[in-house]
C-alpha cells in the first residue's frame, strides 16, 4: 500500500489496493479457480500481459494479500497462495459475481459459482473460506463440514 493515501476512507483505501484492472482478477482466479502458478495465472481468459501479471503479483504480495513461495516440485517455480486477508475477500467477490450476472448479463455458466455461494449465504461462504484456508494456509478447520462449493465442484469457472 502507499505510504501515503488520498484518505482514510475504507472503500478509498480499499480502492488504493484493489482498484487496478487486474488484482481482483488474480485474486478470483487463486481463488476461485484454483491456479497457484504463474504459467496458470498467464492463461487468465482476460488476456493479462506477463509484464502486468508479474507487477500484480509483487503488488498483492507486498500488501499482504497473497504469499510466494518455492514449489518443491520445481526450484524455478514458485506458488502463491492466499493470506487471511485475501480470503476475507470472498464474500465481496461473491457479491460482485452476483451483481455482475445480475446486472450486466454476465455468462451463466462463468456465474454458477457467485450463484450458488450467495444462495448458500455466510454458512457456505465461510464453509468456502475454510477450505481455502486449508489449502493455502495448511489451517485444518474441523468446526464447520467441508464447503458443497468446494474449488472442484464446478471445474474452472470464474466469478
Amino acid at each position: 500500500m502507499a505510504a501515503t493515501n488520498r484518505s482514510e476512507c475504507p472503500v478509498n483505501l480499499a480502492v488504493e489496493v484493489l482498484g487496478d484492472r487486474w488484482s481482483l482478477l488474480v485474486l478470483r482466479d487463486i481463488m476461485f479457480a484454483g491456479k497457484r502458478h504463474y504459467r496458470e495465472l498467464l492463461a487468465s481468459d482476460e488476456g493479462i500481459s506477463t509484464k502486468v501479471l508479474a507487477e500484480r503479483l509483487h503488488r498483492l504480495t507486498d500488501t499482504g494479500l497473497l504469499t510466494r513461495s518455492e514449489d518443491p516440485t520445481h526450484k524455478q517455480k514458485a506458488i502463491y497462495s492466499l493470506t487471511e486477508r485475501s480470503i476475507a475477500l470472498v464474500p465481496v467477490l461473491v457479491q460482485l459475481g452476483v451483481w455482475g450476472h445480475r446486472e450486466l448479463g454476465a455468462d451463466d455458466r462463468l456465474s454458477r459459482y457467485a450463484e450458488t455461494l450467495d444462495q448458500g449465504g455466510r454458512p457456505l461462504w465461510e464453509a468456502f473460506m475454510d477450505d481455502l484456508r486449508e489449502a493455502h494456509l495448511g489451517a485444518r478447520m474441523r468446526h464447520r463440514p467441508r464447503s458443497a462449493a468446494g474449488r472442484n465442484s464446478f471445474g474452472p469457472t470464474a466469478l
